[in-house]
């Protein structure tokens, strides 16, 4: 006989013993013993999490013998569901059956009564994947469909299905499964089978499965297939490519100390390796997360990834606020991957980051410091202003720090051996701006908002605005608005209209703190005071404007862009 994927062998033959997902399961439950039962579902999340299983559960419960509700998997109603042969148990792939002639193929078979059980239920998966020819077609049948038919449908991606299609259904929204609830089923299924495996190996394919059960029972397989029927750690980090736990610690270790010749050398062996370098940031993540965790609780159940000695290893080392340091430079690094065509030099350049995590994270106050120069130049919001130091033992220091974190953190004018070149403000031409804050309501304006903006947008106001941003520079070390002209000089004018003015941000933060409501007083005035322009602010981050700047191309691409007017946006930005 032939072998068949542990997926297939073990897909839940009852609700109980679904892994993950509680909330759908008790809601169905309530609903069969009320013979609450809708007409159509809907069941949307990520791959692997169990829509079409629970797709083939719910024609079970509609048609076991024992009754509405019942999965008692002897009768022949739930023994012809379980193989796929039940005649009333339709499934179709969206995917190769999206158009309106197979659509219309279905809506004539509907009407005909079951042949074996109380139910005709047609389980349509990937059902985004249809034409909108095809979604019109289906759209009065889903709506008043015979008593006797039930339609369930599955999708990855909920957004692309029509709203009227989802509105004539109950929607189940498909959590990826947490990793003890996996971790489960793999000891219940490896248990089965006569399987050995160590602990730490489980954990291995619950991490790569990322959520996902049917991913873990298909990489479950193929170690299976690798190392027999005893499996270990080594053997997933073998055949997925895995930096084992000990390099790992080791490897961040070393960026601690700020062994860059190591660092590099050691990721050059990993890229050769095939060490897939998206899951080696997820996991130094999880091991500082650790290391803070350790730090902070001491409590070894918290930890994610290490052992206790593990952890308080790394804590003796690693100070905490050069962990989180090193986690914002990690999740920056995890949000670009996806729109960078060469992963190997992004990483690079986040290991380098690292590498100066902890000098950027030491103070600079000596006991001679002496600022010579701070250059101040505008740049792209990638460069950042360089200030050179000479301290003590007359070394120069360059680094990568904003003009404002320098001049507020580190030196105080008010200390002895401290020369700081001075700047001559006219005060009676500088407004009085609230201090800005860092927490609050926040002005928020939708993704297809911006789009339409873009559309619109005044190039040659913007040119004008950039030319007018330098002003910016003479105010970033006045000591009332200092603060205000740092964020925005941080940024760049992106889109203008005569209403608004849209900044284009680096990093997220910046750009949250420029939307905040308190905010946004003060910035328009401070924008008013350095190009006489009355204008609202917004601001995005690079993430969102590529985001933006896709699906506009998008739909250039397929002749779908909006005519729109200014007066057709509605710009709701609060703050005035």
């Amino acid at each position: 006989m032939a072998y068949k994927a542990l997926y297939r062998t073990y897909r839940p033959s009852t609700f109980e013993e679904v892994a993950g997902q509680r909330h759908i399961v008790k809601t169905l439950q309530n609903a069969f013993s009320t013979n609450k039962i809708a007409h159509a579902y809907l069941f949307c999340g990520p791959r692997g999490t169990g829509k079409t299983s629970m797709a083939k559960l719910v024609a079970k419960a509609l048609n076991c013998e024992e009754g509405i509700g019942h999965q008692c998997n002897h009768c022949s109603n739930c023994l012809a569901v379980a193989d796929g042969s039940h005649p009333d148990v339709i499934e179709i792939d969206a995917a190769s059956n999206n158009g309106v002639d197979e659509v219309r193929d279905l809506i004539e078979k509907v009407k005909y009564s079951p042949i074996k059980g109380r139910y005709k239920v047609y389980i349509i998966d990937e059902v985004h994947m249809m034409t909108s020819g095809a979604f019109n077609a289906l759209l009065k049948t889903l709506e008043e469909p015979p008593a006797h038919v039930i339609f369930i449908l599955a999708t990855t991606d909920a957004h692309k299905v029509i709203p009227t299609i989802v509105s004539r259904c109950q929607r189940y929204d498909f959590s990826k499964v947490d990793d003890i609830d996996i971790i489960n089923r793999l000891k219940t299924i490896f248990a089965l089978e006569g399987i050995i495996y160590d602990d730490t190996a489980l954990k291995s394919i619950v991490s790569l499965a990322d959520g996902g059960v049917r991913d873990a029972l298909s990489i479950a397989d193929q170690v299976i297939a690798y190392s027999g029927n005893a499996i270990s750690e080594k053997d997933v980090e073998d055949l997925f490519g895995l930096a084992s736990i000990e390099e790992k610690i080791n490897f961040i270790l070393e960026i601690n100390r700020g062994n860059t010749k190591y660092v590099l050398e050691k990721m050059n062996q990993f890229i050769e390796s095939g060490i897939d370098i998206k899951r080696l940031t997820n996991d130094m993540l999880d091991i500082l997360k650790d290391v803070m965790i350790m730090s902070d609780t001491g409590e070894e159940k918290l930890l994610l990834k290490l052992r206790k000695e593990q952890a308080l290893d790394l804590v003796d080392e690693i100070d905490n606020t050069v962990a989180l340091e090193m986690i914002k430079i990690l999740l920056e690094a995890q949000s670009e991957y996806r729109f960078v065509n060469n992963i190997s030099s992004l990483f690079q350049v986040t290991l380098l980051k690292m590498l100066n995590a902890k000098k950027a994270q030491n103070p600079i106050i000596q006991e001679k410091v002496v600022i010579k120069e701070v250059i101040k130049e505008t740049k792209p919001i990638e460069e950042e202003k360089i200030v050179e130091n000479v301290i003590e033992q007359e070394k120069t220091v360059e680094q990568t720090k904003p003009v404002e974190s320098i001049n507020e953190s580190h030196v105080s004018q008010k200390e002895e051996n401290v020369e700081v070149g001075t700047t001559s403000y006219d005060d009676s031409a500088i407004p009085l701006l609230n201090s800005l804050v860092n927490s609050g309501d926040k002005n928020i304006l939708p993704e297809e908002t911006i789009i339409k903006l873009m559309i619109i947008g005044d190039k040659e106001a913007r040119l004008a605005m950039v030319e007018k941003w330098k002003n910016l520079d003479a105010y970033k070390m006045h000591p009332s608005i200092g603060t205000h002209a740092t964020l925005l000089a941080n940024g760049r004018p992106y889109i203008m209209n005569s209403k608004l003015l849209i900044l284009l941000y680096q990093f997220a933060h910046d750009a949250e703190r420029v939307n905040f409501v308190d905010n946004q007083k003060s910035l328009t005035s401070m924008i008013k005071m350095i190009s006489g322009t009355d204008i609202k602010v917004y601001a995005i981050s690079q993430n969102e404007s590529l985001e933006a700047q896709r699906k506009y191309m998008q739909l250039r691409q397929i002749s779908k862009l909006p005519h729109v007017t200014l007066d057709d946006i509605e710009i709701d930005i609060k703050g005035e």
